[in-house]
């Protein structure tokens, strides 16, 4: 019989994350006028709260959780503790902005812990059931998130795209899964996995139809090419504190909905999924790092860098040796890291009267504000993959795990398409310290946090970089 109480326990992080969202919502009736300072102060409580309770649930091995829908492994701790810690990052980030902008409130707090929640329960799914249910709990937060403002005609468009696109996969999920399902007849991941495991060598076609539509949600959920199309105007649509939030969470869970997918429940299918991972990754590389080029809207230009990241992400889940999940997670990290680097400097930038759009915005921030112009250029090379900071490394390890499983073209092909990519970075950095400012970029005088922040975000693309091993076995250790 199931124990409910100790299923409770280890559910308590998500009971806390959700109760304290729907608390500040009802105060925020009686606390107007101190609305947006209550909500922040009480959000922060919030993650610091829900990640002294993850501190509890590691090293506990795996336990399967309300009748084996759920389930609270190391590597769902790991990932539930970088959701809350890169939450309370992104919110010190957005701070200034959301209140300097004055066009956003308590709303977006809430509207992002209840992202954050649906992240919390995806990443420790156990059944199909359970990972919809988060899935779309994390999902449809964010396309209000992206519409917050009115009268914004391209948060509009962006989340209307956003939406129908999201409807859309989330309607190819449910139809792959209801394929598997006929064939297995179970829902919870360990039993489809012993199921399909009698069918490895000679798969079903209705089987392999479902692995096809589920596969194409998962791709549209990492912005993947061919399923990319939304992204770019997403992040160019949605203010950017909700740029900020969208480019670095999500992706997280993404890779826990990628991880129980394919490592828990569909395993046995690898042979055929790592040839669909294949040619995403090479047409994502090809498509973000091509079209970053003839960006100027710098974050377009991120948005399409970042399917070309998702492209390498898709390399190391290609490369199938045991490390496959090891070397994904690393990457994944560390481009969270840089994308929360390169993003929150544009946020502070543009607490001020000036929005940052463009490139030409940057020019000549080495001079009017040299300190955030560094961590921003730090994150940009790192993104770049330049030695010796962190992003170098991450790259030379899937180029090095590809060479030793024999595909020598493919890597070489990631190395040209890092070459190409070197240009729009530099492009940036051009604009920061070799051309004159236009007109000087107001910012509000950063707060102590905010600065500790910011520093210990570039900070910590350095160390990395010198001790990249210390990440990558750390990454290791939950699998």
């Amino acid at each position: 019989m199931t124990n409910y109480v100790t299923d409770v326990f280890y559910f308590l992080p998500e009971i806390f994350l959700a109760v304290m969202a729907m608390l500040i919502l009802i105060l925020d009736f009686w606390l107007k006028p101190w609305s947006r300072w209550a909500s922040y102060i009480l959000c922060q409580f919030t993650l610091l709260g829900v990640f002294a309770l993850l501190i509890y649930h590691k090293s506990i091995g795996a336990i399967v959780i309300f009748n084996r829908m759920g389930i609270v492994d190391n590597v769902a701790v790991l990932l539930k503790s970088l959701i809350v810690l890169l939450g309370f990052a992104v919110f010190v980030y957005s701070r200034q902005y959301i209140v300097e902008k004055n066009k956003l409130s308590s709303e977006y707090f809430v509207l992002c812990m209840l992202s954050m929640l649906g992240m919390m329960i995806l990443v420790s799914a156990n059944s199909f059931l359970s990972l919809y249910l988060g899935l779309e709990l994390m999902a449809l937060p964010l396309y209000a998130l992206i519409a917050i403002v009115r009268n914004n005609t391209l948060g509009s468009e962006a989340a209307i795209k956003y939406f129908v696109m999201g409807a859309l996969a989330s309607g190819f999920f449910l139809y792959g899964v209801s394929l598997v399902y006929g064939e297995t007849g179970s829902f919870e991941f360990l039993s489809v996995a012993k199921q399909l495991a009698l069918q490895m060598d000679s798969p079903s076609l209705a089987l392999l139809f479902g692995l096809m539509f589920i596969l194409v949600s998962v791709a549209f959920k990492f912005a993947v090419a061919p399923f990319h199309l939304w992204l770019p105007d997403v992040y160019q649509g949605s203010p950017l504190s909700v740029t900020l939030f969208i480019s670095t969470l999500p992706k997280l869970a993404a890779f826990g909905f990628a991880l129980r997918l394919l490592m828990n429940a569909l395993s046995a299918l690898s042979y055929h999924w790592q040839i669909v991972l294949l040619m995403v990754a090479v047409l994502s590389l090809i498509i973000g790092n091509l079209g970053a080029i003839t960006q100027n809207n710098i974050r377009r230009l991120l948005g399409y860098s970042t399917i070309a990241h998702m492209g390498f992400l898709f390399l190391a889940l290609f490369v199938g040796a045991e490390s496959t999940f090891t070397l994904a997670l690393n990457y994944l990290i560390i481009y969270i890291l840089m994308s929360l680097g390169a993003f929150g400097i544009l946020t502070l930038l543009s607490s001020g009267s000036k929005e940052i759009e463009t490139i030409t915005d940057l020019q000549g921030l080495g001079k009017t504000h040299p300190g955030l112009a560094f961590m921003l250029m730090i994150a940009l090379l790192s993104l770049a993959g330049i030695p010796p900071l962190a992003g170098f490394y991450v790259k030379f390890f899937i180029i090095q795990a590809l060479i030793e499983a024999g595909y020598l073209s493919i890597a070489v092909f990631a190395v040209l398409m890092t070459v190409i990519g070197l240009y729009y970075y530099l492009k940036i950095i051009k604009s920061l310290y070799f051309e004159s400012p236009l007109s000087e970029v107001e910012t509000t005088r950063l707060g102590g946090m905010e600065t500790l922040i910011a520093g210990l975000n570039a900070g910590l693309l350095f160390v990395l970089g010198l001790f990249p091993n210390v990440l990558y076995t750390l990454c290791h250790l939950v699998f």
